[in-house]
């Protein structure tokens, strides 16, 4: 049986103002983002369309200096790029797992830190030399025995392997 919207669930016919509908047809798009729902105002019979998105929350970063700003997907991308260059590492695939999970966390403002360590955890487990890349911005490595420090950690890993690149058997 169609569903009919009453109560808090209802949609206003766009011709008459009708708050009473029923859904023809839902579908859900490519991504499974949003809903595209046909409905008939059971008043006039006039059909409409609605859309149901996924409400995202406005995430805030909280800067290494104490300052805020507004999550910027872009950025955090750059970043995997620049580390990721001339690797086998899908630089937009870890990015938008990074941002679904801070989008699925509720949390409203998160450190820059936080993000940070989260790029680490998914590029050491993804590709060695694009961690140590990023580590070497991220962490300011200010000499070479650092670097050797973080590549030496990398190597006794054994969760790791040898050749840089994630074990794929």
């Amino acid at each position: 049986m169609p569903h009919v919207g009453r109560g808090g669930n209802t949609m206003r016919c766009p011709n008459c103002g009708c708050l009473e509908s029923r859904v023809i047809d839902s579908r859900q798009n490519i991504d499974g983002n949003n809903i595209r729902r046909r409905r008939e105002c059971l008043n006039c019979q006039k059909r409409f369309t609605t859309f149901e998105v996924i409400e995202s929350v406005q995430l805030v970063v909280i800067k290494k200096n104490g300052s805020r700003e507004l999550f910027d997907r872009s950025k955090l991308l750059a970043g995997l790029l620049k580390a990721c260059e001339k690797r086998p590492v899908n630089a937009e695939h870890i990015a938008a797992e990074i941002e679904s999970e801070l989008q699925n966390s509720l949390r409203q403002e998160i450190p820059s830190g936080d993000i940070g360590e989260m790029v680490m955890r998914r590029l050491k487990a993804e590709d060695a030399v694009a961690y140590v890349r990023f580590a070497s911005v991220y962490r300011e490595f200010k000499d070479i025995e650092t670097f050797i420090r973080e590549l030496n950690d990398i190597k006794r890993d054994p969760g790791d392997s040898a050749s840089g690149q994630k074990d794929t058997q």
